[in-house]
């Protein structure tokens, strides 16, 4: 049907903003990739050892393998190394051991020592104790520095004009993608039964991502509130924008055993567990 009468002015058309891709995505590890993925650029990757884990950096862009983007990475070992002379329990001489051995004050330390002792007690409140840097009576601020440090070694390379980072720490990692046309990094969840396995593949862009399980160190999670080790469990893994917080609730979200799915998306977290029997399951997505 129409109707006859006088016409109203076209309305001007609004442009369209052009669409973000998502942070992130998650696949099964048995779903095949995208078939019409945007073309990557080369890869340069690098390694080294610190902080008694792999540190592993791939850029893609602009300042991929250019002396900039190696400068980059030589400002970030640096920092981690620094971090790793305040901050590592297997060093006696450390700030943080003589802390925790009372030979020093918090005062005497460097103030980034007091930084990470706030953010522990931060994440003891926030997790209901399910995370706490004093254990058996001892200081191990570990679960905080590995996230923290991390954080500030990234930021050389997320300096990089038009380059895609990512920097991974024993499997911890911040990721970032420039141009919107560029794929996500794929990150392989390993099976914490079969570590030669991939249970799940996340596609992240802009994020950080955290895992916390026992394949790798055996029965090194225990609940601070009872000292038992989590039994529901094989893995958990945290995507959020600070990987301080994503390694902190993963460790808690461990820790909070069968509940964890529940307990993570109420702290509006998203990610997958692996639970004992193999399934994954995701959450807060």
């Amino acid at each position: 049907m129409s109707s006859w009468g006088p016409t109203a002015p076209a309305q001007p058309q609004q442009p369209q903003q052009p669409q973000q891709p998502p942070a992130f995505q998650v696949q099964q590890a048995q779903q095949p990739a995208p078939q019409h993925a945007p073309a990557t650029p080369p890869t340069w990757r690098a390694a080294e050892q610190v902080m008694g884990m792999p540190i592993s950096l791939a850029l893609r862009g602009r300042e991929a393998g250019t002396h900039a983007g190696q400068q980059a990475w030589h400002e970030a070992l640096a920092e981690l190394r620094w971090v790793d002379q305040v901050f590592s329990t297997w060093k006696p001489e450390s700030w943080i051991s003589r802390l925790d051995r009372r030979e020093v004050r918090v005062e005497d330390c460097p103030p980034e020592v007091a930084d990470v002792l706030e953010l522990g007690e931060r994440a003891r409140v926030s997790t209901e104790g399910r995370f706490n840097i004093h254990l058996g009576g001892r200081l191990d601020p570990s679960g905080v520095v590995k996230g923290w440090a991390v954080e500030r070694a990234v930021r050389p390379l997320l300096a990089l004009e038009d380059t895609d980072v990512c920097l991974s720490a024993g499997g911890d990692m911040v990721c970032r993608v420039r141009d919107p046309h560029r794929p996500g990094w794929r990150v392989g969840i390993e099976d914490p039964a079969d570590p030669t396995r991939v249970k799940a593949v996340i596609t992240l862009r802009d994020g950080a991502l955290a895992t916390s399980g026992l394949s790798r160190r055996g029965a090194h999670l225990v609940d601070p509130r009872t000292g038992l080790v989590p039994g529901s469990l094989g893995s958990v893994t945290v995507i959020a924008e600070s990987l301080t917080w994503a390694d902190i609730d993963a460790t808690a979200g461990f820790v909070a055993d069968a509940q964890a799915p529940t307990w993570l998306a109420q702290r509006a977290r998203k990610g997958i567990v692996v639970w004992r029997d193999g399934t994954v399951e995701p959450y807060g997505l």
